[in-house]
């Protein structure tokens, strides 16, 4: 059994409250840039196998936009923020205000381009400062990495290092809800990757043991 599948129920739902903090510090951040209502949820937190990370995604050859970084400080490991084509799109087009925006065009434009780069600040940034600000730990991100490929070259970036100590990662899931201008909700992944003292560090900070 590998560190990340000793996790139990109790700091699962620890995580799941950490993800809703963060995903309410998005949402506020995001509706204060779209100057318009942005509500996001967290409905669930699973373990999941890498292969599971990938169906979850679409599978190897769907295209997403994705986040990645690293968390660096007190404790590390990296992080990824998986959304489908179609939020990473209307996110664009209301940030830029340009209705004509396709992600399907490239390449990008400048303003198109950093607007992407700043959505994706937004979203693992206020994830990571969530996590920070529950554990009263020094956590820090490195810069994020955007792109826009397939999912299997996407989050195998992410999984050279990090597979040599673990198999498994967190999925917490996230939800951003219809509003008049979405036709239903959609849903994103943020997942967290541990290195192996990561949540040795997160629980005993928050006065967490093991049997719990």
């Amino acid at each position: 059994m590998s560190f990340i599948e000793k996790i139990n129920p109790l700091q699962l739902d620890i995580l799941k409250e950490m993800g809703n903090i963060g995903a309410g510090n998005a949402a506020t951040a995001l509706s204060a840039i779209l100057n318009r209502k942005i509500d996001m949820n967290v409905p669930n937190v699973r373990i999941v196998s890498f292969d599971e990370m990938m169906e979850m995604a679409g599978g190897p050859d769907h295209v997403v936009a994705s986040v990645f970084l690293r968390i660096e400080g007190d404790a590390s490991g990296s992080m990824f923020f998986i959304l489908t084509l179609p939020v990473a799109q209307y996110l664009i087009r209301q940030m830029t205000g340009d209705e004509t925006f396709s992600i399907d065009s490239t390449p990008y434009t400048e303003l198109a381009f950093s607007s992407l780069q700043e959505l994706g600040n937004i979203l693992s940034g206020s994830y990571l400062s969530s996590l920070a600000d529950f554990t009263r730990l020094n956590l820090y991100p490195s810069v994020p990495s955007l792109s826009i490929d397939m999912a299997g070259a996407a989050i195998s970036y992410g999984l050279l290092e990090l597979s040599q100590v673990s198999d498994a990662a967190i999925v917490i899931d996230t939800v951003l809800e219809k509003d008049q201008l979405l036709a239903e909700s959609f849903d994103g992944h943020f997942f967290l990757l541990p290195d192996p003292e990561f949540f040795d560090i997160i629980f005993a900070a928050l006065g967490v043991t093991p049997n719990d």
